[in-house]
């Protein structure tokens, strides 16, 4: 019934564990829901203003522009030019998404024909992997690990892989690591995609999600970036906007062009009244997402410090709003998530599920209030581990 495209596919891994914790709760347990990434404070109140007051215009009603609204592009362009320090011309640089998550399954129908290897990150979103199958290309892992600082050894890559490889999906602050990359290693992804002949694609959705004082660069601002290379930006963790769909993609114009012509042919752009809601969110003060970065990292310490307390030793993240543990002795990243769903009612995501170097990593997402987290911890320290 199926093509053969989509019965390649695995499961999609956040559906599945969306299905065993329903099974769960059906059952009347009180789960403690540390899984998918999707963020429990709401939209900031600014935000949702500016969408009520366009929604109620009648001329956000018609089909918006493929490319997006020249005012959001213009606000984003400024917005990475104040904050990320990088010069783009809104007209031919900057392209809306509905949410990052789609850029990142089209561009490999834009770029990739057949045969031609994607590189990507591994521990990494599963999208990455999927666009690449979904545009008949072949995925090829870069595995992240803790000794490299889960930076990947581009130097590792053999040399048959390099010759057919036409992108590389890279993305710091890292999910699901949550590990930081500096300006040495972007300068050194330039050399390599300029030297291959790759294009470069950073997934930069939790830029702005960090702590500690610390500030993520973007990979845009390393010298020859724009010669090889797209960024991709989200709203959806910086704002507390995941189910609004919306983001931009920016950097090289031949590459931003590819993109737009795969988006004006598979869908009708952003709803305006939401391009304006971004609009505001980019262009209002962002001292709401400081503010939010603070209980982030608030629950940060008290999921990192209860888990150290258990034994498991854990880095405390400068980024994004997730954990990434090692499992204790004895246990895959399977069999812990299993236990922690079955005995603690804690739904967390196995590291083998963002790919096969994942294994013997669990991923928590800090996607609950402290006090919830603290209740978490409280109840895996009971666990016989």
């Amino acid at each position: 019934m199926y093509s053969d495209r989509i019965n390649a596919l695995p499961p999609y891994l956040f559906a599945a564990i969306d299905d065993a914790r329903d099974e769960m709760i059906a059952a009347g347990v009180d789960v403690i829901d540390l899984g998918v990434g999707d963020p429990d404070l709401p939209t900031h109140p600014h935000i949702v203003e500016a969408m009520r007051e366009a929604v109620c215009d009648p001329k956000t009603h018609h089909y918006p522009s493929y490319a997006g609204m020249p005012e959001f592009r213009k606000a984003a362009a400024e917005w990475c030019k104040k904050y990320k320090g990088i010069e783009l011309d809104p007209a031919t640089e900057v392209l809306s998404l509905i949410g990052s998550k789609e850029a990142v399954a089209h561009i490999p129908i834009a770029f990739v024909n057949p045969g031609d290897v994607v590189l990507y990150t591994d521990p990494g979103y599963p999208v990455y992997k999927i666009g690449t199958l979904f545009a008949g290309g072949e995925p090829h892992p870069l595995p992240l690990t803790a000794e490299n600082n889960f930076l990947p050894d581009l130097d590792s890559i053999p040399e048959d892989v390099l010759k057919k490889a036409k992108l590389f999906f890279f993305n710091y602050p890292n999910n699901p690591t949550a590990a930081t990359a500096d300006m040495k290693f972007f300068n050194k992804v330039v050399k390599f995609c300029k030297k291959h002949d790759i294009i470069a694609v950073h997934d930069n959705a939790y830029c702005q999600m960090t702590y500690d004082g610390y500030e993520s660069p973007s990979f845009l601002s390393a010298k020859g970036a724009m010669d090889v290379g797209m960024e991709l930006y989200s709203h959806s963790k910086t704002y507390n906007m995941t189910g609004w769909r919306l983001g931009f993609a920016v950097g090289n114009k031949e590459l931003i062009k590819g993109l737009g012509k795969v988006k004006s042919n598979v869908d009708s752009g952003v709803f305006d009244a939401i391009q304006i809601a971004g609009i505001a969110a980019l262009r209002s003060s962002q001292a709401s997402v400081e503010e939010t970065n603070k209980i982030y990292e608030e629950r940060r310490d008290a999921l990192v410090e209860g888990l150290k307390a258990m034994g498991i030793e854990v880095k405390s993240p400068k980024a994004t709003f997730y954990v990434w543990a090692p499992v204790p002795k004895g246990f895959t990243s399977i069999s812990f998530a299993k236990l922690l769903l079955e005995d603690a009612g804690i739904v967390a995501t196995p590291g083998v599920g963002f790919g096969e170097a994942g294994e013997g990593y669990i991923r928590f997402a800090l996607t609950k209030p402290v006090e919830r987290i603290k209740e978490a911890v409280e109840r895996m320290k009971k666990l016989r581990l």
